[in-house]
């Protein structure tokens, strides 16, 4: 017995890290949090967020209950832990109390207000370092707006992050979250694992962010983006989203919040912007910045709009791998790439670079037929190097020659989306603006006949063409040009 002490006190001695084996907890409800839906309890969460970042940091704990809420500030070296059967509510504003000013950015004008503000949020944090919110507890934004949230006390994202660095959210439940569930500005070394996400607006916007892991996540967003890179200028400096992996996960438009309870409702068809259901993986739009080492995989899309790689700011956008993608009930393209020059972004920016993608294993059905799939750089600057394998689409057909247009516009400065060319002349790929394109054991079905031609192409050199099939059989290509 005393030697087994002598052992224990030896390895204590040596060891510091074991004298204390967990950091201290500090229980809202001594803090004065109620938990009844009633009282505004974000005073007495913040008070033991700053308790806890006083002593070194320790998680603060949130116990079954209903926490009504305004801005929660996070603070460096805390971990939120939501018990099973707590929630965060985001109450309305009132004239007298509501959320933090968005306070000024005077970047804003390169990008959407909503890209460009962190502190009209539920929760927020800025400059802070090892953050985790985590535990099966559920964030409901109620009282968020789906917009810009411009007016004073107004709040429009459940979690917003900037410059910030080692931070993990895991195992969440997220409800109608506003403009934004997560917006991650600047923050290096994010991790995202096992988050539900029901919102009515975009689910993860992943904005200027390097080393970032996304596994495991369920996001349905009907009316916006699932998961979206951004490279926006909202930090008044670039920064590259980069060496990034989005895996095992699913996105989805079925109706607002009827993933969360298993209704899988579909009679609201329309997004705000009248393009059919979002809920897709997107890199892009937001593209001042550039988007290099991405690696996305074993993810499933439904009721939504298909995979969309954009960069339209002067971003580059390289180094890209997707494999292992099925995908149904596709509203728009299967497969949309997209160079532009919208060039929003300080004056001087030179156009970006599409390069080094890597397209393979994919599988996608109920397609709509209107926009095929589109690679689409713009006059003097090309998409390249893209290689497509393993690749089976089926598309709803039903169109011909007759309904494409006889100008398919450029549209080098329209916010990208798919039906920015309208009816495109081809039925399985339209290739415009592009070198160095590979096409390899390709296979195209349709369920009504659609005569347009299978592929069509315009300012486009270097194309490969191997195993391609439709219908089942092989197929020899001849290539439109247009």
């Amino acid at each position: 017995m005393k030697a087994q002490k002598l052992l224990a006190m030896l390895v204590i001695m040596c060891c510091p890290a074991f004298v204390q084996l967990h950091a201290d907890v500090y229980n809202i409800k001594d803090f004065g949090a109620k938990g009844d839906g009633k009282h505004i309890d974000s005073h007495a969460i913040n008070a033991a967020i700053s308790r806890a970042s006083a002593a070194g940091g320790g998680t603060v704990y949130v116990p079954a209950g209903n926490y009504a809420c305004y801005s929660i500030r996070l603070a460096s070296h805390t971990n939120i832990y939501l018990e099973q059967g707590a929630t965060i509510i985001a109450e309305f504003p009132t004239d007298s109390a509501g959320y933090d000013a968005p306070g000024p950015n005077p970047h804003s004008r390169h990008q959407d207000f909503g890209h460009s503000h962190w502190k009209n949020s539920l929760i927020w944090g800025i400059g802070l370092e090892d953050i985790t919110i985590s535990g099966p507890g559920t964030i409901f934004g109620k009282g968020l707006t789906r917009e810009g949230g411009r007016r004073q006390g107004t709040g429009n994202k459940a979690i917003s992050l900037k410059e910030c660095k080692n931070v993990t959210l895991r195992d969440l439940n997220m409800l109608r979250c506003g403009h934004f569930a997560l917006l991650a500005t600047g923050v290096d070394n994010l991790t995202i694992e096992n988050l539900k996400v029901d919102s009515n607006r975009d689910g993860f916007d992943i904005d200027c962010c390097k080393n970032v892991r996304i596994h495991g996540c369920s996001v349905n967003t009907p009316w916006d983006d699932a998961i979206v890179l951004k490279a926006s200028y909202a930090l008044g400096y670039f920064k590259d989203t980069e060496n990034v992996t989005i895996s095992d996960c699913f996105v989805s438009g079925y109706d607002r919040n009827t993933m969360l309870d298993a209704t899988w409702e579909l009679d609201e068809p329309q997004a705000p912007d009248h393009g059919g259901r979002t809920g897709r993986i997107k890199i892009g739009t937001e593209s001042s910045g550039g988007f290099k080492n991405i690696s996305i995989t074993n993810c499933v899309f439904e009721h939504c709009r298909g995979l969309a790689l954009e960069t339209v700011d002067g971003g580059q956008l390289e180094d890209v791998v997707i494999s292992n993608i099925t995908m149904r009930h596709i509203v728009n393209s299967a497969i949309f790439l997209r160079l532009g020059s919208r060039m929003r972004s300080p004056e001087g920016t030179p156009p970006g670079v599409m390069r080094r993608i890597r397209i393979s294993n994919v599988v996608a059905s109920d397609v709509d037929s209107r926009y095929s799939s589109i690679i689409s750089g713009v006059p003097g600057n090309v998409i390249e190097d893209v290689a497509f394998s393993n690749i089976t689409i089926r598309y709803r057909g039903g169109y011909k020659a007759e309904d494409v247009a006889d100008t398919i516009p450029e549209a080098e400065k329209d916010y990208p989306e798919p039906w920015m060319f309208g009816t495109v002349p081809a039925r399985g790929f339209y290739v415009r603006h592009a070198r160095n394109i590979s096409f390899d054991n390709i296979n195209f079905s349709f369920s009504a006949p659609d005569t347009r031609p299978l592929f069509v192409t315009d300012d486009s050199e270097g194309l490969y063409f191997s195993g391609i099939r439709e219908e089942g059989k092989p197929v020899a290509v001849q290539p439109l040009k247009q």
